[in-house]
């Protein structure tokens, strides 16, 4: 059965059913278009893509300019796969008509399906201007990467009552602004699950526990390319940094000692035409 992109009415149907639906990030045509052959039903063009592709130490250094760079790929390659695009720290935190311009740039100019932004009930205003203005949006709380400095660091977010109660508040703040599906971030999985029976929209989990509504990882995580750090809730579902290594060490011998090209990777001509030449 060939694959369709879904719809928003689908996700939350989706929800609605008990059905799980699948995320992971990509940030180039490649990557996209492997995926678009998957079951998977939704791609994040994540500034993530600050550490995996451009070498960064956090996801702030990003701009829109990158995001829309790398979501035009994402985008050709994945023509039937329901692509979001991440809001890079600074494009809507400075003011609503900033956050509507930006986002309208990574709508029309990156294709993207839908954007995605961090926060809670401090961009609730900035959520539902979006949404007002026809501009589709995922939220994010929890860990939120672009602010984790303000939060003490990478680390898990609702452990104590008071603060899961303030991620339900901020929760049920975005639904309200009219986003269609929220990602939890780092938040021990009884809380997830509290948000995720209490909204009427999808929650998408990263290291939130089993009972989210869908689940999301960076691709370069699950297939074991990144490595200079591995995240607890990363599970991966592949090794492939070794084999490619091995690769290109059996390539760099091959050329050093000649075997490489061989016949079969190299053209000859005609002997008559050959004769003329010398």
């Amino acid at each position: 059965m060939e694959k369709t992109k879904l719809t928003l009415p689908q996700f939350q149907q989706m929800k609605e059913q008990n059905k799980k639906f699948r995320m992971v990030t990509a940030y180039d045509y490649t990557f996209a278009s492997i995926v678009d052959r998957s079951p998977i039903e939704m791609i994040l063009v994540g500034d993530s893509l600050a550490m995996t592709m451009l070498g960064y130490d956090s996801t702030v250094p990003v701009t829109m300019d990158d995001m829309i760079h790398h979501t035009k790929p994402v985008v050709r390659g994945a023509k039937n796969t329901f692509i979001v695009a991440d809001m890079p720290f600074g494009s809507y935190n400075t003011g609503v008509n900033d956050a509507v311009r930006n986002a309208n740039r990574i709508m029309q100019e990156g294709g993207a399906d839908a954007i995605k932004l961090e926060g809670g009930a401090n961009v609730a205003d900035v959520v539902k201007a979006l949404v007002s203005g026809g501009v589709p949006v995922m939220g994010h709380i929890g860990l939120t990467p672009q602010t984790a400095t303000q939060l003490g660091g990478f680390k898990v977010q609702g452990k104590d009552a008071e603060a899961a109660k303030k991620l339900v508040e901020d929760a049920l703040c975005l639904q309200e602004a009219g986003a269609f599906a929220i990602v939890l971030e780092c938040v021990p999985s009884p809380v997830a699950q509290m948000i995720t029976e209490k909204l009427s929209i999808p929650t998408v989990g990263i290291g939130a526990g089993p009972y989210c509504d869908a689940q999301v990882l960076v691709i370069h995580d699950l297939l074991g390319l990144f490595d200079r750090f591995t995240p607890k809730f990363v599970k991966k579902y592949a090794e492939l940094n070794k084999p490619i290594l091995e690769a290109l060490n059996q390539y760099a011998d091959e050329v050093a000692d000649g075997s490489f090209p061989a016949p079969e990777q190299s053209f000859g001509m005609k002997e008559e035409e050959l004769k003329r030449l010398y």
